[in-house]
């Protein structure tokens, strides 16, 4: 396949080394920034949720699984905006080369998961400091970081095929991220929701498969007191749900992206 050369896979490489040198060329610290910039939000967050609101649901090592649920969270934000913006940003490259145009969408997405690799490294540290225990079961965060990355390429293909024509769709897709932020268990955990009673809100909340991923990390990572989403929902068919949901993303997705691509050089 033409995706698969030895052409291409060059080009993604340079592309992803690009898009990471762009990204803090000309700031002070440099690449220190894709390591400081999640911290201070965590420590914002932290102030005002944990210890100003009390959000903490008393779980063992909250503020583990909030920076961890924050670097996920941050990976899908910088993924599918990234992605959105890729190909009218990279349009005089389509112009003047022939190439797999899923490409330049593939390499945003894969620069924003080396931000999410740097950001891992220092949670663990955290982690560490913290006496959270690591083991085995921290090997989970693979197929997790997997799953969020099959639905972040998927809606990074659909965001991007429309944004070349439909530029309204990036303010659209603030206003959906900051939704998607709230409806999630990033700054607070489905354990603060049951324990008010709140059982059928985390269990429509659960067919998220950001909600699952954060949750099933909790589970596994931090401590197995958190319940997992497959046992909030207690329903074998239903908790299904957030696991297909990224694949049927990604395929949607990719579908119509091909479908848009060959008029991209063109509007553009």
């Amino acid at each position: 396949m033409e995706f698969f050369s030895q052409k291409n896979r060059v080009l993604l490489k340079e592309l992803i080394k690009t898009d990471f040198k762009l990204r803090y060329q000309g700031s002070f610290i440099g690449y220190l920034w894709s390591i400081l910039k999640p911290l201070m939000m965590f420590t914002i967050m932290y102030l005002v949720f944990v210890r100003f609101l009390r959000f903490d649901d008393g779980t063992p090592h909250y503020a583990v699984g909030l920076l961890l649920a924050m670097i996920f969270w941050s990976f899908f934000t910088e993924a599918t905006n990234m992605g959105m913006l890729s190909i009218v940003s990279r349009g005089d490259l389509l112009r003047k080369l022939n190439f797999p145009k899923q490409t330049i969408v593939i390499s945003s997405v894969l620069g924003a998961a080396i931000n999410f690799l740097i950001n891992l490294v220092v949670v663990f540290a955290f982690a560490l400091i913290n006496q959270v225990p690591i083991g085995i079961n921290t090997l989970v965060i693979i197929p997790l970081f997997m799953e969020v990355l099959l639905m972040a390429m998927g809606v990074a293909f659909i965001l991007s095929a429309l944004f070349v024509k439909y530029r309204d769709i990036g303010p659209v897709w603030e206003v959906v991220l900051q939704a998607g932020m709230y409806a999630s268990p990033i700054i607070y955990s489905i354990t603060y929701l049951l324990q008010r009673n709140q059982t059928f809100v985390a269990k429509v909340m659960m067919l998220n498969p950001i909600a699952q991923i954060l949750q099933d990390m909790r589970h596994f990572i931090i401590d197995p007191v958190n319940p997992r989403g497959w046992d909030i929902i207690n329903n074998k068919l239903i908790a299904f749900v957030p696991y297909a949901i990224p694949v049927v993303i990604f395929i949607i997705g990719f579908l119509v992206f091909n479908r848009n691509a060959k008029r991209f050089a063109e509007i553009l």
